[in-house]
């Protein structure tokens, strides 16, 4: 999905093709269904979360339906055998704040410690922060291994919310210039 940025007249790509040394992103597809949720019915991957059955596929199958209407979904392929290992969304751009979600997040449990899930919130933080000058994430309160990966990199509680389906979250921020003043000189 490619939406116009009034303040720089160029397009923005919410689904990009993004590669690091571990993973490549790219847009998900509607074939992906049966690889992704081949990670995805892991049990464990969603013990913390609110919707704690999504491993089951009929419950998968609405989560996956959303992130293709949502124009924002992609799919991590590790990078050495591009096996499917989870996926990302970047959600809710708003170009009059200059704000995006980066959310829905999981990955393989033998990608979890920190590695993969940092380089892919580098990568989406990076591109993202080309558009926007906050992004925000969204969590389950109990979601305690979330809440603490995106407080390494710099996001900062400002509140809770109350979603459409009545369940409690707690948002993150983190703007450009926090993001920036945080990295290592490339």
């Amino acid at each position: 999905m490619t939406v116009g940025d009034p303040a720089s007249e160029a397009p923005v790509d919410l689904q990009p093709v993004l590669q690091g040394e571990l993973l490549t992103l790219r847009p998900l597809l509607p074939g992906d269904f049966d690889e992704l949720f081949a990670v995805a019915s892991d049990p464990l991957i969603w013990e913390q979360h609110p919707v704690r059955d999504r491993y089951r596929e009929d419950v998968f199958r609405e989560f996956f339906r959303t992130g293709l209407e949502c124009g924002g979904a992609l799919i991590a392929l590790d990078r050495r055998d591009g096996e499917v290992i989870g996926s990302s969304r970047f959600y809710g751009y708003d170009p009059a704040k200059r704000e995006v979600e980066i959310g829905w997040t999981f990955l393989a449990r033998r990608c979890w410690g920190g590695r993969y899930n940092g380089e892919m919130k580098r990568l989406m933080l990076e591109h993202a922060f080309g558009f926007v000058d906050r992004v925000i994430f969204v969590i389950g309160p109990q979601n305690l291994r979330s809440r603490r990966a995106v407080e390494k990199i710099g996001a900062v509680s400002t509140g809770t919310r109350v979603e459409e389906n009545g369940r409690k979250s707690v948002v993150y921020g983190l703007t450009k210039s926090g993001y920036l003043g945080r990295q290592p000189s490339r």
